[in-house]
């Protein structure tokens, strides 16, 4: 694992907006919406990087440990910026982080992780923070993911995959992101499962009981792309918008 280096601090009112992107479960569209949101952005001429901090499953390369989604995250901003600041926990085996930081023999820590995004807010309007599974994966002996977005004070987008068992998935991680004290900006429903038996009403459970404004319908996209996403999240536009 590698601390990144940062270009220097900028003023605070130069920072860049962020926004912390958490699922509902793994391998159900973090990644898509984020690159989808940044997309979105950058149609509107918005300067935009993404982030995630922490990513098991990374190949050995020439340069290091790389994580697919992390590199695509990469590709994806607005300029060029060091795979470090990306991804500055990057760990090979594919399982949960902080049973492969404690086989590397290190501990996942939060200072790195603000170093690096402050480092990306100071060259961005929107700085778009990927988390790594749901809402209570754990980090180290004392970190959950929770404590990533206190840790960079951002408000959190709930990814809800839409699939059978969904409407407990969304309403506990709404919950739990509740007794964190942390704000729930909204939701994005995304399409993981084409057979979905009564999608339209799961919908409409989600509108009628999370307590937070849906920022989009993404549907069953066979091969989804950042603008193809982006053509669904005016929800999300609108709360960025008003941020600004």
């Amino acid at each position: 694992m590698s601390v990144p280096s940062t270009d220097g601090d900028a003023p605070a009112q130069a920072r860049g907006q962020g926004l912390f992107v958490t699922g509902t479960d793994t391998e159900i569209g973090k990644t898509e919406v984020t690159l989808g949101l940044m997309s979105a952005l950058q149609q509107r001429g918005l300067r935009v990087l993404g982030m995630k901090p922490v990513a098991a499953g990374c190949a050995m390369t020439a340069d290091g440990l790389r994580n697919e989604d992390a590199r695509r995250i990469q590709a994806q901003g607005s300029r060029p910026v060091a795979y470090a600041q990306i991804n500055p926990c990057a760990f090979a085996p594919p399982i949960a982080p902080h049973i492969a930081a404690a086989q590397a023999g290190v501990e996942i820590a939060l200072a790195p992780i603000q170093a690096a995004y402050q480092g990306l807010a100071a060259q961005a309007d929107w700085v778009i923070v990927e988390g790594v599974g749901g809402w209570r994966v754990p980090l180290g002996p004392e970190l959950t993911l929770a404590d990533l977005p206190r840790a960079l004070e951002l408000p959190v987008l709930l990814v809800v995959g839409l699939r059978l068992g969904c409407l407990n998935h969304a309403l506990l991680s709404a919950e739990a992101i509740h007794t964190s004290g942390l704000p729930l900006a909204g939701w994005i429903a995304n399409g993981v499962d084409p057979a979905m038996a009564a999608a339209e009403d799961n919908l409409a459970t989600l509108h009628a009981r999370l307590p937070a404004p849906c920022m989009g319908v993404v549907p069953y996209l066979k091969r989804p792309t950042p603008e193809r996403v982006a053509e669904h999240l005016q929800g999300a536009l609108a709360f960025t918008s008003a941020a600004l």
